[in-house]
């Protein structure tokens, strides 16, 4: 048992040194950058940091009588898990927080776990994603793509009080600064409350109350852009742009990967992106009576797998996470300086102004109902 446990898992970080290239250009990883020349362990603590979710196998069957494993058709969920559950290590540890075997871990980490253990009340797991996932028009077992996982994590953190994320999901390749500040400066939610003008009165320390009464302060930011960057492959013209993300510091990465084939990706060296796979099946775990997890399953201690950026599906979802308005700030500076002044096709636009054509921003609230399962 304890063999298929791990399977697929190589516990040595020595016997993958030597699989990257020897070179002098720069690894990036998640906005970190690492030279394998100087610094090689440290990337590779870097990477096995990251949690990693990968199908699993005998847990309870979603929704009462479905699959009870989601091997080959759960990965672009899986993916999608990562990278919020990136977004949630650096809103409770840090961008720089490590994971080391069998080293006591803080309960803020313990518990961004339990999020996502494939159980039906744990907030994003398998079971809630799939579920939520059918109000988006797929059926239990089928596969996601970028967006419609984007659009599923955007619906499940409205229940998610601990974290308490603004996620917003761009439309038609384009990111609304206005929209962003509006959903980020929200008060809780509350009956009808009116919220518009939470922004306005806020203090320097960031948070204040508005007419209504209700505490208002900016909710860290998921930001993720799903795009299309070419028709059946990549567009070259995209590829600095694309790379460019990664370094970002707010980088949580990107949804994509081949035709029903989802990965993770990080970072990247040269034109090759570094993914975490999820095409591997361990058995269900669960938490301990403590509230602890065994961990070991969640962190890749594998190879790093790499793939021509050529290569990539053009169906991809970037991903950034902004814990303060002053990252926000920072994070559109940076795709003004680095991104849109610099491309001839650009990935996708930054403005500041709602589109008057489009139907009015409105953030995304609670619905007051109550539900079973999802």
């Amino acid at each position: 048992s304890v063999l298929s446990r791990y399977e697929n898992q190589i516990n040595i970080l020595s016997d993958y040194l030597e699989e990257f290239p020897e070179t002098d250009e720069p690894v990036w990883i998640l906005g970190r950058q690492h030279h394998l020349n100087t610094d090689k362990s440290k990337l590779l603590l870097d990477i096995s940091a990251r949690l990693w979710f990968t199908y699993r196998r005998k847990f309870s069957p979603i929704g009462g009588t479905g699959p009870s494993s989601d091997a080959g058709w759960g990965c672009m969920l899986r993916c999608g898990q990562m990278m919020l559950a990136q977004a949630l290590i650096c809103r409770h540890l840090g961008r720089d927080w490590q994971w080391e075997k069998h080293k006591k871990q803080p309960e803020e980490y313990h518990r961004i776990l339990r999020c996502f253990l494939d159980r039906k009340d744990c907030c994003y797991s398998i079971h809630q994603m799939a579920q939520m996932g059918v109000g988006e028009g797929k059926s239990i077992g089928e596969w996601f793509g970028p967006n419609t996982v984007a659009q599923v994590l955007k619906k499940l953190a409205l229940f998610d009080e601990w974290n308490s994320l603004a996620v917003y999901v761009s439309m038609d390749n384009t990111v609304v600064i206005e929209d962003i500040k509006k959903m980020c400066w929200s008060p809780p939610q509350s009956s009808g409350a009116a919220h518009s003008s939470a922004h306005v009165h806020r203090s320097a320390l960031g948070w204040n109350k508005n007419a209504a009464g209700f505490c208002a302060g900016w909710k860290p930011l998921l930001l993720i852009i799903p795009l299309r960057l070419g028709i059946n492959h990549i567009n070259p013209v995209y590829i600095d742009a694309f790379k460019e993300c990664f370094k970002m510091p707010q980088s949580l990465g990107a949804l994509g990967g081949k035709p029903n084939n989802a990965y993770y990706f990080i970072g990247f060296l040269g034109n090759e992106l570094i993914y975490l796979d999820p095409h591997t099946t361990q058995s269900f775990v669960d938490w301990e009576e403590n509230g602890t997890v065994d961990d070991e399953s969640f962190h890749c201690q594998q190879a790093p797998h790499r793939m021509k950026i050529m290569n990539l599906d053009p169906s991809v979802a970037l991903g950034f996470f902004c814990k303060e308005e002053c990252d926000f700030d920072n994070w559109c500076s940076l795709v003004q300086k680095e991104i849109l002044k610099q491309q001839s096709l650009r990935m996708f636009e930054l403005v500041q102004k709602h589109p008057p054509h489009w139907p009015p921003f409105i953030p995304p609230t609670k619905p007051e109902v109550t539900t079973t399962g999802a």
